[in-house]
This record gives structure tokens, sequence and C-alpha cells, in this order.
């Protein structure tokens, strides 16, 4: 029943607050709540593409698990739908270059009743590096424009807490020049300079989890792809070793 009670008084506040603000009061109020739009839209679109990249990644991982072989799904129509998948593209395809094999001679590769070319240190080095540069440039595409939700977070309450600091101020400016110190005369100004800090905490605090949880799953995807880094390798290895000889 209390909080019911709240709702009309709280609407009425701001609505109130918002009628005293001056110009640069409403600006600043009208930027944050334009800025929380575009936050929340954000959040929102790359939270549901982050999730389609975890499960099409946990899909991709489990069907690679499910193979004995390095090479074995190279022809799968999954290669595209993750940043795991991309991964194992760019390996799989320096493998092909440096056993000269073509796509469905590598469906084979490792098998014991199949002639595979045994990769040098130096090559298994350099798949292992171009494995390594390409889980770089999916962590890059993963994280754009975080950075700049993490700068529109952080901002939101400065901008705030200018918009209340520069209130304050032309309030007790007026009531300087009006020469009269009574608490009717300075409320009203007062209570529009606080609404931008009230507007920004609550543009940036929701903002902020949002933004956690996208790094959070950001963190998972990236060690997904560690782990499948070293695992695909080590396949590779235990290829060399099993597969019939040249």
């Amino acid at each position: 029943m209390i909080l019911p009670s709240l709702q009309p008084l709280i609407a009425s506040s701001v609505g109130y607050a918002f009628d005293k603000s001056d110009e640069i009061g409403k600006f600043i109020v009208l930027l944050l709540v334009f800025i929380s739009v575009i936050v929340w839209c954000f959040i929102f679109i790359k939270g549901v593409a982050l999730q389609k990249a975890k499960k099409a990644s946990e899909v991709f991982i489990n069907k690679f698990r499910e193979k004995r072989h390095s090479l074995a799904i190279i022809s799968d129509p999954l290669h595209q739908e993750s940043p795991v998948s991309d991964i194992y593209a760019e390996g799989a395809a320096k493998v092909l270059e440096f056993t000269n094999l073509d796509p469905e001679q590598a469906l084979h590769y490792g098998s014991p009743n199949f002639p595979t070319q045994k990769l040098s240190p130096a090559e298994l080095e350099a798949i292992h590096s171009i494995i390594e540069q390409e889980v770089s440039n999916q962590i890059l595409k993963l994280e754009h424009g975080i950075d700049w939700l993490a700068t529109a977070v952080s901002v939101c309450p400065f901008l705030g807490l200018f918009g209340t600091v520069y209130g304050v101020m032309t309030a007790f400016v007026g009531i300087a020049s009006k020469g009269s110190p009574e608490i009717n005369a300075l409320a009203p100004g007062v209570s529009g300079a606080l609404l931008t800090t009230v507007v920004g905490l609550m543009v940036a605090i929701p903002s902020l989890v949002g933004y956690n949880m996208l790094k959070i799953n950001i963190r998972k995807l990236t060690v997904f792809m560690d782990n499948f880094t070293e695992e695909f390798i080590a396949k590779i290895k235990i290829d060399q070793l099993s597969g019939g000889q040249l």
C-alpha cells in the first residue's frame, strides 16, 4: 500500500522539478534520457548477439569434440556462425596450405589408413600463431562498442552533477539579486537543479549493470576461444602421431 501511494508524489515531484528547471537543466535531463535510450538499445542488441555467439560456440565445440580427427568437420556449414568456428576455419586453412590437401581429402586427415604429411615444429608454431591472431580479432569484434558504453556510463553521473551545480549556483545568484533569503524563493531552483543528478544516477546505475553483464559474457567467450585453441592444436599433434606414413 505504501509504494502505490508514493507513485503520484514521485511523479508530481519530478514534474515539478522539471518545470522549475532552467533551459540548461531541461536540456541536460532530456540529453540524459536520450543517452539512456541509446545505451539500452545497444545493451539489448549486444546482449542478444553475445548470447547467440555463445550458444553457437558451444554447439561447434561439442561437434568438434565428437570427431576424432582435427579436420573432420572442415566442411561443416556452421563455420560462419560463431567466433570459435571462425578460429577453426583459419587454423584448418593453414593446415591445408601446409599439407597440400583439398577439403575432401582433409576429412580423412589423421586416419591410420590415410597418408599424412607430417608438419614441422615451425609449421605447427605458425598454425598456433595464426589461430591466436584470429582469437585477438574475434575479441576485438566482441568488444566493439563496449568502450563507448563504458564512457557513457561514466559520463552520465558527472553530467547530472554538472546540471545540479549549475542549477544551485543559478538559484543562489537569483536569491542574491532579489535580496530575499526565503526558502520559497530558493526551493524551486534547487529542486530543478537536483533533478539532473537524480536522472544521471537513474541512467548510470542500470547501464552499469548491463555493461558488467556484457563484459561477463565476453569473458566467457574469450575462455571458450582460448581453450579451443589449445584443444585444436593438441588434436592436430595427435593426428601427426596417428596418421599413416607417406
